[in-house]
């Protein structure tokens, strides 16, 4: 993930192109149940995990996870506090009731607060494209909990957000982001010069995008089961 779209004193950071709720297409579930998520996002369970929305007890925890120099490397500035995280959860639940943005926290079996997120971001309702990124806690790092959790959430993007392609950005210098995105199936297709701005420098960025129809393509190649 590099932006996150919150930033407390700027209001909104993006404006999609699309009016209202996005409609829910008639799609394969996979095991998904279906629902409205514009009302709430629903528990989505791994073997190792939990993706869920975010509440306010999730802020300590996303402070303390997300904030180190390691993790913080290749993302926009997160919220510099406790009471910043708190703010961006609340933002989060508001874009979610207009149909504009969905935040999964991600939490390990046998926890109970999010150490990292994946995040979606609907550009265009009327085309189905929307932007999606990720970011998890270093001691996380190398558990599967990426590939596993990014399956899930690719999957409910196209089958209950009316979503038809989703892109990602990965700065070309982060390694673990764009072999990650690579691993789920995404595909680079372009280069974007000086797209990203840390520390002062313009940075180059990946860009890596996932279409509906082949992703069904690869669950039914897997029986339509999600590993």
């Amino acid at each position: 993930m590099e932006m996150m779209p919150y930033h407390p004193g700027l209001g909104d950071t993006f404006a999609p192109r699309g009016d209202g709720a996005l409609a829910v297409a008639s799609l394969p579930d996979f095991g998904l149940r279906a629902g409205d998520w514009t009302s709430g996002l629903p528990a989505l369970a791994g073997g190792t995990f939990t993706l869920r929305e975010l509440t306010l007890e999730d802020a300590p925890s996303l402070f303390a996870h997300l904030t180190t120099e390691e993790v913080a490397r290749f993302i926009s500035p997160p919220p510099t506090s406790v009471e910043g995280f708190e703010d961006f959860i609340r933002w989060t639940h508001l874009r979610r009731s207009q149909g504009r943005y969905a935040c999964f926290g991600i939490v390990p079996a046998g926890e109970t607060r999010a150490v990292g997120m994946f995040q979606v971001k609907v550009v265009d309702a009327a085309q189905g494209v929307a932007d999606w990124g990720f970011v998890l806690g270093r001691a996380y790092w190398g558990t599967g909990l990426f590939l596993a959790g990014a399956r899930r959430i690719v999957n409910y993007a196209f089958a209950h957000m009316g979503i038809r392609r989703l892109d990602a950005r990965s700065v070309l210098q982060n390694g673990r982001g764009n072999g990650a995105l690579r691993k789920v199936g995404a595909v680079r297709v372009a280069v974007l010069p000086q797209s990203f701005e840390k520390d002062g420098l313009q940075l180059d960025q990946a860009l890596w995008i996932i279409h509906r129809d082949i992703w069904w393509a690869a669950l039914a190649d897997w029986g339509g089961t999600i590993h």
